[in-house]
């Protein structure tokens, strides 16, 4: 096993506004009128990393088998209690309750292929993996 130790930081100042420290410096906010609408908000974030890898990780086995995949389209829904992250209620969870992709695969594969290749897609996907099961998750009070 080869363990990599992926690095963010995210700065909050006024307001809702988010700097995100990372390879592609950028900013997560929330629309008006509580925020300044610079960005999107955190669960996109969250949400828009799921599609993407699977583009990713499609590309890289698509290339490590020489697949004929000419592009992948990934269109999510992801369904949350906002009553609970506001405080609103204590009954439930704060995380989404059920996440769907629906994967358009463009390649001359039957059914079943597109089927399999997804599979491995979200064997190897990292961000589906931690969706689907439990990663230890360390808070640590710095200052």
């Amino acid at each position: 096993m080869t363990i990599s130790t992926l690095k963010v930081g995210a700065k909050m100042n006024e307001g809702f506004r988010t700097e995100v420290e990372c390879s592609h410096n950028f900013v997560i906010d929330q629309p008006k009128p509580a925020g300044t609408d610079e960005g999107p908000n955190p669960m996109e974030i969250f949400l828009a990393s799921l599609p993407a890898c699977i583009c990713a990780i499609g590309r890289i086995i698509a290339n490590q088998k020489r697949l004929p995949v000419r592009g992948i389209n990934v269109k999510l829904e992801g369904d949350i209690d906002k009553n609970f992250l506001l405080g609103k209620t204590e009954e439930g969870r704060a995380g989404f309750i059920e996440i769907r992709t629906f994967v358009e695969i463009d390649a001359d594969m039957s059914m079943e292929e597109k089927q399999a290749y997804l599979h491995e897609i979200e064997k190897r996907c990292p961000i589906a993996d931690n969706m689907q099961f439990t990663s230890k998750l360390k808070s640590i009070v710095v200052a």
